[in-house]
């Protein structure tokens, strides 16, 4: 058996109204599949910042596994159909 170890960074940015996450994903050989999040605040609702940071942070995660799966497709499509 062959173990790997993949990398997530995830930086958050936010102010009072709104929270950004950006998820890096570091493979083995070095590339890298970003995802991007956010979560807003309407002016009624509470000050949580945690719950703006899980927004926005899963938000991020799902755009990173979402494009991580299309560069899985097009890999198996390349080697399915070479050139």
């Amino acid at each position: 058996m062959h173990t790997q170890t993949w990398k997530v960074r995830i930086d958050i940015d936010e102010d009072d109204k709104r929270t950004d996450a950006y998820a890096i994903l570091s493979s083995r050989d070095g590339v890298q599949v970003h995802g991007k999040g956010e979560a807003r605040r309407r002016p009624t609702d509470a000050v949580v910042p945690e719950i703006g940071e899980e927004l926005a942070v899963s938000r991020a995660l799902y755009s990173l596994a979402d494009r991580l799966m299309d560069t899985a497709v097009k890999d198996v499509e390349m080697l399915s159909h070479p050139s």
